[in-house]
C-alpha cells in the first residue's frame, strides 16, 4: 500500500488532484466568480493586467487571487518535498512568444483549456467545438514533437531566478490587498448594463472573497505540482505513448465539476445565452486550435506552467509574463471575444498565430544524437 504522503504520485493522484480541483473551481462561481469561471488563467491575466496597468482602465481591474495561489501553493509543495530547482536556459523568449499566442487564442474562445472544462461542466455545449479545437492543437503539436521538436534543455540557474515569479506572485498579493476594491457585479447586472459585455468587460468586479479565493487556489497549486496536473499534456501522452494518468486528471475534473454544478443548481444545458460566452462555432474551433498548438510546443497548459514557475522554472515563469502581455496585446488590439462574438480583427490573429506556431514548429528541430 502506498504511503499516505506518496499517494499523489501514483497513478491515481492526478485523479485525486482533478477530483478535489473539479469541486473548488465550480465553487468559486458560486462565492462570486462570473459563471463557468471558477479558474479561466487567460481571463485571469488580463484582469491582473489591467489592474497593473498594462491595458487602459475600460474593465474592472482585479488581481485575481487563485493566479497567485497557484504559484505559491506549487512554490510549498516544491519547497517541503525538495523538488525546488532554479532552471533556465530553454529558448526563454520562444516561450514568452507562445505564452502570448496561446493567450490570444484564448481569449478570442473566451477561456483557457481550463474554462473549457468547467464550461463544458456547466452545460455550455460552445465548449464543444473550443475542447475539439484544444484536442486538435495538440494532436498537430505531437506531430512535430514526434518528427524532432524541442525548445532544448533547461540547465541549472542561480536560486534567485527561480525565486522571479514566486515573488511577483507576493508582490501581487500585497497589491490585491492594499488596493481599493470595485463593487462587486453579477452576471445578470453586467449583460443588462452592456449586452455585449464579454471578458473584457466588468468582469473584474465578479469575484469571490480574496480569501476563499487565495486559498482555493492554494491547494490547487500544492495538489497540482505533486501530481504534474497538466490539461494539455493529458492529450500529449494519450497522443505520443498512450499514457492515461493525466488524462484521468480532467476527466475526475469533469465530472466533479458536473456533480457540483447540479447539487448548487448552477448546470444550465445549451448554446444560447451561458455565461461569457459566445456561439461562433468556427471561431471557437480554431482559436482553441491555436492555443492548443501553442501549449503543446511550449510543454505545458497555462495552469501547469504556473505550477513549473513556483517550483524554480524561469523558462516557465517567461511563458507566465507572456500570457500577462498577451492579455494585455488582445484586450489593447480588441481581439478578445464578447458573448456577441469575436471582434473583428480577431480571426485574422488567429490565423497569424497559427502561422506562427508552425513557424516556430518546423524550424525548432532538435539535431539527432551522434
Amino acid at each position: 500500500m502506498s504511503r499516505p504522503k506518496a499517494i499523489l504520485t501514483t497513478e491515481w493522484g492526478p485523479a485525486i488532484a482533478g477530483g478535489v480541483i473539479g469541486v473548488l473551481t465550480a465553487l468559486l462561481p458560486y462565492f462570486g466568480n462570473p459563471g463557468n469561471m471558477g479558474v479561466c488563467v487567460a481571463c485571469f491575466s488580463g484582469d491582473i493586467a489591467a489592474a497593473i496597468g498594462l491595458q487602459p482602465d475600460t474593465t474592472v481591474p482585479y488581481i485575481r487571487p487563485e493566479i497567485i495561489g497557484f504559484v505559491l501553493g506549487s512554490c510549498v509543495a516544491a519547497l517541503l518535498f525538495h523538488e525546488f530547482r532554479a532552471r533556465t536556459g530553454s529558448a526563454p523568449i520562444v516561450r514568452f512568444f507562445l505564452g502570448m499566442l496561446a493567450t490570444i487564442g484564448a481569449l478570442v474562445f473566451i477561456g483557457c483549456p481550463w474554462r473549457a472544462y468547467l464550461r463544458l461542466a456547466g452545460g455550455d455545449w460552445n465548449a464543444i467545438p473550443g475542447i475539439a479545437g484544444l484536442v486538435i492543437g495538440i494532436g498537430l503539436g505531437t506531430l512535430f514533437i514526434k518528427g524532432g521538436f524541442g525548445l532544448g534543455r533547461s540547465h541549472a540557474a542561480p536560486r534567485a531566478a527561480g525565486w522571479v515569479i514566486p515573488v511577483l506572485m507576493l508582490a501581487l498579493l500585497g497589491l490585491a490587498l492594499v488596493l481599493p476594491k470595485a463593487p462587486s457585479r453579477t452576471a445578470e447586472t453586467i449583460m443588462l448594463n452592456d449586452p455585449s459585455a464579454g471578458c473584457d468587460t466588468g468582469l473584474g468586479a465578479q469575484h469571490a472573497p480574496l480569501a476563499i479565493s487565495l486559498a482555493f487556489g492554494l491547494i490547487i497549486g500544492f495538489l497540482s505540482q505533486r501530481t504534474s496536473f497538466c490539461t494539455m499534456s493529458a492529450w500529449r501522452n494519450l497522443f505520443l505513448t498512450r499514457n492515461t494518468r493525466l488524462l484521468k486528471g480532467v476527466l475526475a475534473l469533469v465530472l466533479t465539476a458536473l456533480f457540483t454544478n447540479l447539487a448548487l443548481g448552477r448546470f444550465h444545458a445549451g448554446w444560447r445565452w451561458q455565461p461569457v460566452a459566445h456561439t461562433d462555432t468556427l471561431a471557437n474551433l480554431l482559436s482553441m486550435v491555436l492555443a492548443g498548438l501553442a501549449l503543446t510546443l511550449a510543454g505545458g497548459c497555462p495552469g501547469r506552467q504556473l505550477f513549473l514557475a513556483g517550483e524554480g522554472d524561469a523558462d516557465a515563469g517567461m511563458f507566465v509574463l507572456g500570457m500577462f502581455v498577451g492579455a494585455a496585446l488582445a484586450h489593447n488590439l480588441n481581439l478578445v471575444s464578447s458573448v456577441s462574438g469575436p471582434q473583428p480583427y480577431a480571426m485574422q490573429a488567429v490565423s497569424i498565430g497559427l502561422v506562427c506556431c508552425l513557424v516556430i514548429g518546423l524550424s525548432m528541430r532538435e539535431p539527432l544524437s551522434d
